[in-house]
């Protein structure tokens, strides 16, 4: 009989130890920035959409609001963004960069080479990959809503 429980037959463990070591590329990159990874993805969001609620930020990056909110509020005071109540719907807070945080894009440009270089893949290699882990995740999310 096959045994099933060793360590490198787990697809967990390799997504996990494999995020670890992202993260050990990334660290240096976002110290720079002075800025930690979390931040860097809610950044990534306003760049590609301004102005946009707790919430719709929330729901692309897979955090819940308890998780966000105490991000929000270190970029805020770093001067990155800016937080503000709805007016058509004060249950809303509206996240809008600042010219601090536009700024900061610049600066920000050659993260993704610079991690596409680490891997040791080609552009279209990594695309690949990020889409087969992205069709994995959403998988597992259809699984678990389902249970």
């Amino acid at each position: 009989m096959k045994d099933e429980l060793k360590l490198d037959t787990f697809l967990c463990f390799a997504l996990y130890t494999a995020n670890h070591a992202m993260n050990r590329v990334y660290k240096p990159l976002l110290e720079e920035l002075e800025i930690t990874y979390p931040q860097f993805l809610v950044l990534v969001t306003l760049w590609e959409e301004d102005e946009q609620t707790v919430g719709s930020i929330g729901e692309r990056l897979f955090l819940e609001s308890s998780t966000l909110t105490p991000l929000l509020k270190r970029l805020e005071t770093a001067g990155y963004i800016s937080r503000e109540r709805s007016k058509l719907d004060e249950r809303q807070v509206i996240i809008r960069l600042t010219d601090q945080g536009q700024a900061l894009k610049a600066r920000a440009q050659k993260i993704p080479g610079n991690i596409v270089a680490a891997t040791g893949c080609s552009s279209d290699e990594v695309q690949r990959l990020r889409q087969e882990v992205s069709d994995l995740r959403d998988a597992l999310d259809k699984k678990a809503s389902a249970a």
